[in-house]
Order: C-alpha cells, then sequence, then structure tokens
C-alpha cells in the first residue's frame, strides 16, 4: 500500500504531451483525448527496455519491441540512443507549441534506470562520445553510468535552451526528480550511489526512499537555495495544480500536499507523516511521522540493508555490509533469489508484530501530535551534504526488523545506525498503530498471474494490447 497520487480532477484545458516512459494504465501516462486538450504520446510502455533496439524483456521468453508514437508503433529507431530521442521530441514540441495555451510536458527519461538484465543484454548503455568524458572513473560499469547521467544532463540542458529561444521559459516550472533512490552495487544491474545512505531501490532504507531533484521557476519567492523540506511524490500533483491557476477544491480523494508555499517562500511543509509502503504480500512497512522512522519487516531477506560504498573509491569492495565483503549480484524483481525460506519464516514474526497492537479507529492525536511537533534538527541552508560519521560496530545488528520493528530520528541519523526501538517504546507502539490505522484503508492486491497470451511473439515480435 502507498499513498494514492492519482488525479480525479475535472478536465483542465491544456495540451498534455508525455515523452519517455510509460504504463498503459495509470495517468498521466496513457494515451486518450481529453476535452479542450489533446494528449501525446512518444515512448515505451513497460519499465525497463534496451535504449538502442528499444526491445523489452519481461521475463525469460517475453521479448519484444516496445517503442510507440501513440498507439503506433515505431519501428524505425533501433540504433538511436532513447535519451536524445525524446530530448529531440520534447524540442519539436515545444517548438510547434501554441504559446496562447498551456503546456504540460510530462518527460520521463528512460535514464539512468536499467535498461533489460537478460543474458548477454547490457544493463547500462550510454554511447562512447558520452563514457568517454570520464576517463578517469576507473571502473567500467560506474563510467558508463557517468556516461549515462551526461547524455541526460545534455538532454534537459536541450530542452531548457528549447523554452528559452520559445520565449516560454520565463513563463515555466520545471520540475526535475526521481521515483526512488538508487539502485547500487549491482542492484538490477545498475551502479548508481545513495552513499553514505543506508540500503538501495526497492528497499525501505533512507537511500530506498530518498530522493533529490530540483525546482526551477521565477515563481519561487526564494530561489536559489537548497531546500530540507518535507516532501512526498504525491504532493507535486496538488502543488502544480495550486500554482498553474487550478481550483484546489478539484481535486479528490489524493493524499497529495500542497507543498509549493513551503518550497517557494521556505516555510514550513504541510507534509508532516510519510507512509513509505505496506507490502501486505512480503510483509513489510516503513512509516515517518516527524524525525521518527518506524521500519518493520525486511527486504530480500536483509541482502541489500547494507551501506554501499561508490566503487571509485580505491580498495574498498562495493559491496559494504559491516565486515561482510560479498560479492554484488544482479537482483531481477520477477525471480528473485533473495525470498528463501529464511525470509519467509521470518516474514511471519511481521505478520504477529503488525497484529500485535490491535487498530484503533482513533489513533489518539495528543501521541501522534507530540511526534510531528518535534524540533526539526536539520538547518534549511546547509549544503546538500549528509555526513554520518564513522558506523558503529553494531550498526548491523542492532536492527532486525524482520524480527522486531526498528525506529530511527532520521533528522540526528539520516544513515540509520542507531535503532532507538528499545529506549523508546511507547514511540514504536504509536507509530505501529498508526501502520495499522493505514493499513485499515488498503485495497486488495490486484495484480494478475501472467498471461501466456500477451507474450510478444505471439503478436509480431512487439508488446501490444491483447485483451479485446
Amino acid at each position: 500500500m502507498k499513498p494514492s497520487c492519482r488525479n480525479t480532477s475535472k478536465s483542465w484545458a491544456t495540451q498534455l504531451t508525455s515523452l519517455g516512459s510509460g504504463i498503459w494504465d495509470s495517468l498521466p501516462r496513457n494515451i486518450h483525448q481529453r476535452s479542450g486538450g489533446l494528449t501525446v504520446f512518444f515512448g515505451y510502455w513497460l519499465g525497463a527496455e534496451d535504449y538502442l533496439d528499444h526491445k523489452a524483456l519481461a521475463q525469460p521468453d517475453y521479448y519484444g519491441l516496445d517503442f510507440r508514437r501513440n498507439m503506433e508503433l515505431v519501428t524505425n529507431a533501433t540504433g538511436q540512443y532513447s535519451t536524445e530521442l525524446f530530448a529531440e521530441e520534447a524540442v519539436k514540441v515545444i517548438q510547434e507549441h501554441d504559446t496562447s495555451k498551456p503546456l504540460l510536458l510530462y518527460l520521463p527519461y528512460q535514464a539512468v534506470h536499467s535498461a533489460n538484465l537478460g543474458p548477454g543484454m547490457k544493463p547500462l548503455e550510454a554511447p562512447n562520445k558520452y563514457v568517454s568524458r570520464f576517463p578517469y572513473i576507473q571502473d567500467k560499469n560506474r563510467r558508463i553510468f557517468a556516461g549515462m547521467v551526461s547524455a541526460l544532463d545534455d538532454a534537459v540542458g536541450n530542452v531548457t535552451k528549447a523554452l528559452n529561444s520559445k520565449g516560454m521559459l520565463s513563463e515555466s516550472i520545471i520540475l526535475f526528480t526521481t521515483d526512488n533512490g538508487g539502485p547500487a552495487a549491482g542492484f538490477d544491474g545498475n551502479y548508481a550511489s545513495n552513499w553514505p545512505l543506508r540500503g538501495v531501490k526497492a528497499t525501505l532504507w533512507e537511500g530506498g526512499v530518498r530522493g533529490t531533484g530540483f525546482l526551477w521557476s521565477h515563481l519561487l519567492a526564494k530561489p536559489g537555495r537548497i531546500a530540507t523540506q518535507s516532501v512526498h511524490i504525491c504532493d507535486w500533483l496538488p502543488s502544480l495544480y495550486y500554482i498553474s491557476g487550478g481550483n484546489m477544491s478539484d481535486l479528490q480523494e489524493n493524499d497529495g500536499k500542497n507543498v509549493w508555499d513551503a518550497l517557494s517562500q521556505d516555510s514550513e511543509s504541510p507534509r508532516k507523516e510519510t507512509l513509505h509502503n505496506i507490502d501486505p504480500k512480503e510483509h513489510h512497512a516503513a512509516l515517518r511521522v516527524g524525525n521518527l522512522k518506524l521500519i518493520v519487516g525486511d527486504n530480500y531477506g536483509g541482502k541489500w540493508d547494507g551501506w554501499y560504498k561508490p566503487e571509485e573509491f580505491s580498495g574498498e569492495s562495493h559491496y559494504v555490509k559491516g565486515d561482510q565483503n560479498d560479492s554484488p549480484e544482479i537482483h531481477v524483481h520477477s525471480n528473485n533469489p533473495a525470498l528463501d525460506s529464511s525470509s519467509v519464516q521470518s516474514n511471519g514474526a511481521v505478520q504477529h508484530m503488525m497484529q500485535a497492537f490491535p487498530y484503533s479507529k482513533h489513533v489518539f492525536k495528543s501521541e501522534i501530535s507530540h511526534l510531528v511537533a518535534m524540533p526539526n534538527n536539520t538547518p534549511r541552508y546547509k549544503p546538500a551534504i549528509i555526513t554520518c560519521g564513522p558506523r558503529p560496530a553494531n550498526a548491523t545488528t542492532n536492527c532486525q526488523p524482520s524480527k522486531e520493528p526498528c525506529l530511527f530520528d532520521i533528522s540526528v541519523d539520516p544513515c540509520e545506525y542507531d535503532n532507538l526501538a528499545a529506549s523508546r517504546p511507547g514511540d514504536v507502539k504509536v507509530l505501529m498503530m498508526r501502520l495499522q490505522q493505514y493499513n485499515a484503508t488498503a485495497v486488495p492486491i490486484r495484480n494478475k498471474p501472467v498471461d501466456p497470451a500477451g507474450n510478444p511473439k505471439y503478436h509480431g515480435d512487439a508488446w501490444v494490447p491483447w485483451i479485446k
């Protein structure tokens, strides 16, 4: 269970253009006509694919072309790097745009996501003209990754130049953000870095849930600074809708907060708590209220609970977990070797923990409010650098969330070294009750089993809708 970010507002007259990665059944990435506006799509539907031939591997033997302009397959883009393709398409959209009308350009680049993870495939891809910019990076995977980032940087710059040339930049709001922490140390075949934060993408540690980004606009009252206010990805919809002139009463059934004034004026964020996730299948959850973060259960049997230094740190293994120097491995979501019998047994203990505090319709407001009201010890104008200091010898053992809930004060311990659960059982109880309250509103899992009829080999080696 995650907060709802969906848009249930009334139609709003604008041109909505979606370029890049997309999911067919989710807004605003799908393709349809809206009253008062034209929606255009250029990109792919699945979660990952090759950057050059644009074919996607979902699981063994399910492999095919996944590249479209609106509903039509694009078959003549083989060999063209997707980061450049999406930037070129965005520039074209801007150049041809009627500036008397608003434009929402949703541009989720493929970069720097992993490509296909099958045998003999390359999970990291970038043309040599980008990779060659970084001869000083010794590790090959990190060097390719840097090339991918550099290509993305050029692409964003080209889009910004196009906005300026068209005379649209001064009236634009540019938001660059991410949907998760980096897949470090070979996770998903990738070599991002969350150092010195703990964990990787798809874990509930800060390295998995904390993202970076920037917001640019002449509408910002106090620009040119580092913002540390709490923001959840669901907050962007109401915030951008508000500053674009939308009527906030139009938005319904949305868990987002309007954080525009907080970011613009450098004031306190209305975001006081964040439900990171509740996974009823794998039995793990995390919740932050104020500065306190509760973690229950473990992802991947604890295999990705470490702190992973970038590979260019000479003399250090990039898989750092206490005194353990395990070899990195490529993890594939659809076939997870980490979920062995021991992790399943541990998850049973997590179910017991979740049931230990019966759900109450009334989580004591005074108990929650004292957590929210705790002073934020994070200076707002410090550089965007996290320094955690030496890792304690017991950092890998003092928290075993598959057995007991763990509690961290993120404001003073962003690297999640010091588990406070034993010394603050009252706070653990309150947060567990809050998790129960969220869980009571969850809808049933809607995942469906694999349908062999959807295999691209039955559809001209392309991913297409197959259910009429």
